[in-house]
């Protein structure tokens, strides 16, 4: 019973890890595309009720900052994937990489059917709604590869010791002390 509790914990708090490592990866890629265009990065907003933003203003090329958010935020963590195939880790960051492909990818294509945050933003560029659906369709296609690499769920929750009390602690450990973090920085 304790493995079961303990391997959800696990879990509970790779998933959110991961969201807020994706929003923050996804951010990192806007910031680097103003400062690659001449923008000015007015702010980054992570706070973790809300959804992450990056505001820029000047910003002279406003649909690469955009389409450089989901671009890195997708590719930044494949190469994590590539740099830590030996590592004990590879599991996870395996994990993390393609729940931001799919985030990513989802929130791209499906942005695109009402023109929001930075579907809406592309749209308004002028790129065309295919693309959109085009890069959605290979993150969430590509995420979705990478998690059948990695094994089942029900393999997950099977297996006796793939969670040790060290990791549950660490993960719960490490999402609390990113959440105090966010909300000291990013309170509004």
């Amino acid at each position: 019973m304790m493995h079961s509790v303990r391997k959800l914990v696990f879990a509970v708090c790779l998933v959110a890890l991961s969201w807020y490592g994706m929003m923050a990866v996804h951010e990192l890629g806007h910031v680097v595309g103003a400062w690659a265009t001449g923008g000015t990065v007015t702010g980054v907003f992570l706070h973790p009720l809300s959804i992450s933003r990056t505001d820029v203003l000047p910003n002279p090329y406003p649909g690469i900052v955009v389409w450089l958010g989901p671009v890195v935020g997708s590719l930044l963590p494949l190469l994590l994937v590539a740099c830590g195939r030996s590592c004990r880790a590879e599991t996870y960051v395996g994990f993390f990489a393609g729940f931001c492909m799919i985030a990513n990818g989802a929130y791209i294509a499906v942005g695109s059917l009402e023109a929001i945050g930075d579907a809406g933003e592309m749209l308004r560029c002028g790129a065309p709604v295919w693309t959109l659906v085009a890069f959605g369709a290979v993150g969430i296609s590509s995420g979705l590869m990478i998690w059948h690499r990695l094994g089942s769920v029900g393999r997950f929750f099977a297996a006796e010791s793939t969670v040790t009390p060290w990791m549950a602690t660490s993960a719960m450990i490490v999402l609390s002390l990113l959440l105090l973090t966010e909300v000291a920085l990013f309170a509004k």
